[in-house]
């Protein structure tokens, strides 16, 4: 095989193999707290995030999401500013909607979870960057919907 063949070979399998980066789906905010998320085969609605945090910026993040799209959705990861992560802990249920997989967080098609309580649970540790307006942007990265952002309300814990 001559040099020329293999180049255009290696370059043709780069091409099929190499993802394209999923939309960021960024709905428009209604206000603190809150996100809506519409596009092609996404329909979530995030809803009453609120972080609870001591002096030390440790805490929850609370929150409610709403899945209306026909497929099962996965929260994968939360972030905060200056590279903070949220510890994601499944729901009381062993499975179901709530539970923690691999893939993050299952909310099922055409229910709300409840993050908080006896539901699921996002831990923050030394959270950064709250907001002269007590608000904390937060990143939420989903399977399908991509990455959220909004600003979620802080109070003392």
């Amino acid at each position: 095989m001559s040099i020329a063949a293999l180049i255009a070979l290696t370059a043709g399998c780069a091409n099929d193999n190499a993802a394209a980066p999923a939309p960021e789906a960024t709905g428009p905010t209604t206000g603190p707290g809150r996100a809506d998320v519409q596009a092609p085969g996404v329909d979530l609605t995030v809803t009453h995030a609120v972080a609870h945090l001591d002096a030390a910026g440790d805490g929850t993040l609370t929150m409610a999401v709403r899945n209306e799209d026909g497929v099962p959705e996965h929260l994968g990861m939360v972030a905060t500013p200056d590279g903070g992560r949220g510890a994601l802990v499944g729901a009381k249920a062993v499975e179901g909607n709530g539970s923690l997989a691999t893939a993050g967080i299952l909310l099922q098609t055409g229910t709300t979870v409840t993050f908080g309580g006896n539901g699921p649970r996002v831990l923050l540790t030394h959270v950064k960057g709250v907001t002269n307006h007590h608000t904390l942007p937060v990143s939420l990265q989903f399977g399908v919907a991509g990455l959220v952002r909004l600003q979620a309300r802080v109070t003392p814990d």
